[in-house]
Formats: structure tokens, C-alpha cells, sequence
């Protein structure tokens, strides 16, 4: 999939058609995507985008530093470099404006088409803890069941960040192996051989989450589950 640069607005021509052409195309392979139900990278992509330029609407001042210069002096003893602006800034600012004001309201509704995506898809997983589980929830095994009836294990660990006023969480998993659920393959059978394969982790905090859809894995199942693994096991330690 195509990229939009972090510095698409600053790139190459200033020019409210041109920009509104490099950002149209994007977020038409976007849309596509969005149709495949695949929702990764493109919705991480579009939350940052739209807050790199809802800063520039609130924060005017940080786009002159972002205007293309040139050098005009050389300071050879005092190693020092001075620039001139190629463009006036009122003229480059109301292009520039006209481009963010756009860009928002494009953002925007992309952010909310994949938003019901990813709502809708959200509540066609379930989550459940499989067996007895630890004191200490934050490193284990994640089970994500397939509705082929395949089960892929991954292990995840999960890093807590705290900020002066909010805690936040990251995860970071990695794909263990596959097993194909069966009437003697089941996830608790399937957590008592990753426990005999491990012992490092003699009862390893172990969930499986169910999907009723048909789904894309890598970019959609795999990311949604993580990030619904994190906020169940948060209020489960509220």
C-alpha cells in the first residue's frame, strides 16, 4: 500500500490542486482497503495524519518553520548559515491553509468510516480467559481463533508507561505456532502443551479470542484483538 509522507504538505509543490490530488489518491487506496475490512496500517496512519494537521490548524505559527528556504549567506568562521523564504508567507500561508482546512475534513470522514469498522468488528470478537489464571496478567499466551477453525498462539507482554496523570499500555506479541481446533484439540488442551513446551511459564495468564467473522488477519484481526486484550485485562485490574 502507498504512503502519505508526514510531510506532504510541505513536499515538492505548495499548491492547494496538486495536494489535494496526492491526498485524494491516498485516501482512495484507503477506502479500498476499508472495503477488505483491512484496517491496519491505514488507520493508525490516518489518526496520526489528521493530528499532524489539526496541530498545524491550531498552531499557525509552526508552519512558517516548515516553509521551503534557501540559503542566501555562508559564514564560514562562525559556521553559521542564513536563508531566505523562496515564497512570501501570506501568499504561502493561505495555500497552505486551504490545503489543512481540506485535508481535515477528509481525515475526518475516513477516521469515522473506519471507526464503524472497526466498531462492528470489535463486537464480533469475544474474549475469555482459558483456565486458572495467574496473579500477574501481563505476560502469557493469546489464543486467536479463527473462524476456519485454525488457533494461532501468540505469546505478548504487556508494558506499562505511566505519565503523571494516566497509565498507558503497549503490548508486544510474537506468533508461536498453529493448531487446527478439533474435538481433542481444543485451547485448553492447547494452553497445557504450550505449558510443557515452556516452562518458564507454569501457568501463564492465557486468553483466546473467537472471531465470527471472516476476517483479514495480519491487518485487521491480529491488531483489534491486541488492542481489546489490553483494555480487557485493564479492567480486570481496576
Amino acid at each position: 500500500m502507498a504512503s502519505l509522507s508526514k510531510n506532504w504538505i510541505t513536499e515538492k509543490h505548495i499548491d492547494f490542486e496538486y495536494k489535494k490530488y496526492v491526498l485524494l489518491a491516498y485516501l482512495n487506496e484507503v477506502s479500498n482497503h476499508f472495503e477488505e475490512n483491512k484496517l491496519y496500517p491505514s488507520l493508525s496512519e490516518l489518526i496520526e495524519h489528521y493530528r499532524q494537521v489539526a496541530a498545524i490548524r491550531d498552531n499557525k505559527n509552526n508552519i512558517s518553520g516548515s516553509f521551503p528556504k534557501r540559503i542566501n549567506a555562508m559564514d564560514m568562521e562562525k559556521f553559521r548559515i542564513t536563508y531566505e523564504r523562496i515564497i512570501e508567507d501570506d501568499e504561502l500561508m493561505e495555500e497552505i491553509v486551504n490545503i489543512v482546512n481540506f485535508s481535515i475534513t477528509q481525515f475526518e470522514h475516513h477516521l469515522r468510516e473506519g471507526k464503524k469498522i472497526y466498531d462492528f468488528i470489535e463486537e464480533q470478537l469475544h474474549i475469555y480467559p482459558v483456565g486458572v489464571m495467574p496473579l500477574y496478567p501481563n505476560e502469557g499466551y493469546m489464543l486467536l481463533n479463527e473462524i476456519t477453525g485454525e488457533t494461532k498462539v501468540y505469546e505478548y507482554q504487556i508494558t506499562l508507561f505511566e505519565q503523571p496523570d494516566e497509565i498507558y499500555r503497549g503490548i508486544a506479541t510474537k506468533y508461536i505456532s498453529s493448531y487446527q481446533r478439533s474435538f481433542s484439540t481444543t485451547v485448553e488442551s492447547i494452553k497445557n502443551e504450550l505449558i510443557r513446551s515452556n516452562r518458564s511459564l507454569p501457568n501463564p495468564a492465557t486468553y483466546a479470542i473467537e472471531s465470527e467473522l471472516s476476517i483479514p488477519h495480519e491487518e485487521t484481526f491480529l491488531p483489534v484483538a491486541k488492542r481489546m486484550l489490553v483494555k480487557f485485562i485493564a479492567q480486570n485490574q481496576q
